[in-house]
């Protein structure tokens, strides 16, 4: 596991479309996980800027990626906030985990824990408190197994207008 790097970011798409297009039929209708593999399979270039991105290489292919924010966008697809961009306050607001994506024939071999416990580990030494995620359907087992705590149940609005069903999730860096 590394931190991403700006010439990575086709691979990083890449595999998001590939695990997306994997994973979202086993979730959601047609309708839904063909909008969610359009909209929320985008690399973010802020966050391989920022270095909260990390990537986990096999035979020379990302097989999983994912990171964390220190910024106010909480997830790709949420469309574009005037704030997106500024940096949240470690005393008083969670940090965001992001993106997070294995291909299918990688997952279960702990890679998202990894690169979760990377996340956590950066996040704190940034002096957050707390990490707050919007998961699809897909990544709830592995959060919850990891620690978070389910906060609500949501519809999330993509930019075509199909609503997907989402779960808002936190996790005190304290434990």
């Amino acid at each position: 596991m590394r931190l991403a790097t700006v010439a990575d970011m086709p691979r990083i798409g890449t595999l998001m479309r590939v695990s997306g297009a994997e994973l979202f039929p086993r979730f959601y209708t047609e309708r839904q996980a063909a909008s969610a593999a359009i909209y929320l399979t985008e690399p973010d270039i802020t966050l391989i800027k920022d270095g909260t991105y990390f990537v986990y290489e096999a035979g020379g292919e990302i097989v999983a990626c994912g990171g964390w924010s220190k910024r106010n966008k909480l997830y790709t697809g949420s469309g574009s906030q005037q704030d997106d961009g500024r940096l949240l306050d470690p005393a008083t607001e969670p940090a965001r985990v992001r993106a997070m994506f294995v291909r299918a024939d990688w997952t279960r071999r702990g890679l998202a824990k990894a690169i979760l416990d990377a996340c956590v580990k950066a996040a704190r030494e940034e002096g957050f408190r707390s990490l707050s995620l919007m998961a699809t359907l897909p990544g709830v087992p592995l959060y919850h197994a990891f620690g978070f705590q389910e906060t609500r149940q949501t519809m999330v609005p993509l930019p075509d207008g199909v609503q997907l069903e989402g779960v808002e999730m936190t996790y005190e860096l304290s434990q």
